[in-house]
């Protein structure tokens, strides 16, 4: 048995850039905890939750809100990479191979929330 959500590949894919996202800010400098590693991790784990509480929605009406809520949240984590990399927080290829994944990750769920009738 499982709940919906778990089939779905966007929040499987959620899932595991949410944990590297994770991993990523445990490296940032004590100075960032309350602040953007704490905004990037609770941005990056919204993601996931957002399609999950969505799936288990009474309406398709309502999955499609949870679905632009994730992909917010998607846009904010982008934001926040783009600041650890300016502050030299996280590398170029660390920036570059997160931000990929990302796109990817916005055009599937983009996608997906497009074919939510």
């Amino acid at each position: 048995m499982q709940f919906k959500f778990e089939k779905l590949i966007i929040w499987k894919r959620a899932m595991i850039l949410g944990e590297v996202i994770n991993e990523m800010a445990d490296n940032f400098p004590e100075k960032e905890k309350f602040n953007l590693s704490s905004q990037l991790r609770r941005a990056s784990d919204s993601i996931a939750l957002n399609i999950s509480e969505g799936s288990i929605g009474q309406s398709n009406k309502e999955f499609r809100k949870f679905m632009g809520y994730a992909i917010r949240s998607l846009a904010e984590v982008i934001t926040c990479l783009y600041k650890a990399k300016r502050r030299n927080y996280i590398s170029t290829s660390d920036f570059n191979r997160s931000y990929s994944d990302s796109f990817h990750l916005m055009n599937m769920m983009v996608s997906f929330k497009k074919n939510i009738k």
